[in-house]
């Protein structure tokens, strides 16, 4: 995770991430997992039309990319395009 530069890792205390992780970089709970989870909820919802087949939904790689970078950027950015 190092090219990402993310130091604090939250998770829910599984073996193996006390194992991997270093302690002084690791919270175990729900405080901040719960804040990811609705992130990726919101995601998913908001771009469902990806794979199904409605009326919005196309075929062509780069309408995916172009929905999925302007959701991205409208939601984690507060950039309205």
């Amino acid at each position: 995770m190092a090219p990402f530069h993310i130091t604090r890792f939250s998770t829910d205390g599984w073996g193996a991430y006390e194992r991997h992780i270093d302690p002084a970089q690791h919270t175990i709970g729900k405080a901040h997992t719960q804040k990811i989870a609705s992130k990726h909820i919101n995601l998913r919802t908001r771009i469902k039309h990806l794979v199904r087949r409605t009326l919005c939904f196309s075929k062509r790689t780069t309408m995916h990319d172009l929905v999925v970078g302007l959701f991205i950027n409208r939601y984690e950015f507060g950039i309205a395009t």
